[in-house]
């Protein structure tokens, strides 16, 4: 049985985020992905924003992780030439009822340590974003975009720099804790693989609920369990109406369905959300859906065309529609599985996090595993 120090299991912007990080000062780190190719997943599904860390209760992981994953994916961007546009995002209230849910919003960012927000009357939002019909806004500077596939990239890159390898068509299929690491067995490239390993890293995306149960984790009883969500996008065809992010004052646990531009210059409208069984990507919805929603702020809308552009999975924690539920990213030591951390529902804001979530990781990882 070969052996490695680490082995982080998903190679989407997390896991690489998470081996690029460790390759600095550790060797023998294997990244394990099931899929042709990395950042298949969720990764390769979502706008690309960049958020700023308005949307999250202060004190969360989220919060705390998407403000320091701001400033330090710009930082990366910079320092490596990857394209970014700081577009900065209005969120807009539509009528005098929806204005105490800006005023939380802004409670939260500047809770949770964001800079630069500001309220918009009309008349500002109009000199803004001429096309936008809203009350008031609530302006945050630090939002942005980027190609998420650039991010993978550069994880990836990094991580085999510092001569870490990654795996693809490696699916794990059972995982033994010995007593002292972890026997990781599965098959790659069709062909039966093992490991053993001090130390697991669970960031399987979508299935990492099921990896923490083949490891022999109650997911259920420790409140792993995933539901399966998905989000399509539509695309503005012709002049895009927008020169930034635009989102509507958010209802539940979503964020609606917002207007984003992307690298390209084109604008996106979504994502939608509603509960899926499994993992599709065909187009579920109607575009009139669409133009419903994005017409209460964004009237012309309904004089533009749009056609279907794609769609994605987020993994949510069982019976999180209606709520909010925290990132879990943990040491399972205490349950009896020391070296093994998962991370659990990891949707939005992932990518804007994935290089403070990585840090976060290294953190647990010197003080509680290395010691």
């Amino acid at each position: 049985m070969d052996s490695a120090n680490i082995v982080v299991i998903g190679a989407g912007v997390v896991g690489l985020a998470i081996a690029a990080r460790l390759s600095r000062t550790h060797k023998g780190i294997y990244v394990l992905e099931k899929n042709h190719r990395i950042g298949q997943e969720i990764s390769s599904h979502n706008s690309g924003v960049i958020h700023s860390g308005i949307h999250y209760p202060p004190g969360s992981l989220k919060a705390r992780l998407c403000v320091r994953g701001n400033q330090l994916i710009y930082d990366l961007c910079r320092i490596n030439g990857i394209p970014f546009k700081r577009l900065g995002k209005l969120t807009v209230a539509t009528d005098d009822s929806q204005i105490t849910v800006l005023d939380s919003l802004y409670r939260n960012g500047k809770a949770n340590g964001v800079e630069g927000l500001r309220f918009m009357d009309r008349d500002k939002i109009r000199q803004m974003e001429p096309n936008i019909d809203a009350v008031k806004a609530l302006y945050s500077p630090s939002s942005g975009i980027v190609e998420p596939d650039d991010i993978i990239q550069h994880f990836a890159a990094t991580t085999m720099k510092n001569d870490g390898i990654i795996s693809t068509q490696t699916e794990v299929t059972d995982i033994r804790f010995n007593g002292s690491g972890y026997e990781v067995t599965g098959t790659s490239v069709g062909r039966p693989f093992a490991f053993e390993c001090n130390t697991l890293i669970n960031s399987a995306g979508l299935y990492s609920d099921r990896i923490a149960e083949t490891v022999g984790l109650d997911v259920d009883k420790c409140g792993y369990r995933l539901n399966y969500y998905k989000g399509e996008y539509y695309r503005v065809l012709g002049p895009p109406p927008v020169r930034m992010l635009v989102y509507p004052v958010p209802q539940g646990a979503g964020l609606g369905i917002h207007l984003t531009p992307d690298m390209s210059g084109s604008v996106k409208l979504g994502p939608n959300a509603y509960p899926v069984s499994e993992i599709d990507y065909n187009q579920g919805s109607k575009s009139d859906d669409f133009m419903n929603d994005v017409a209460q702020f964004l009237p012309g809308i309904r004089k533009m065309k749009i056609e279907y552009d794609s769609s994605g999975i987020r993994p949510k924690i069982a019976g999180s529609g209606k709520q909010f539920m925290d990132f879990i990213i943990r040491h399972e030591k205490d349950r009896g599985f020391p070296g093994l951390i998962n991370l659990i529902g990891i949707e939005s804001p992932g990518l804007t996090a994935s290089p403070a979530i990585a840090e976060y990781v290294s953190g647990i990882y010197e003080s509680e595993i290395v010691g």
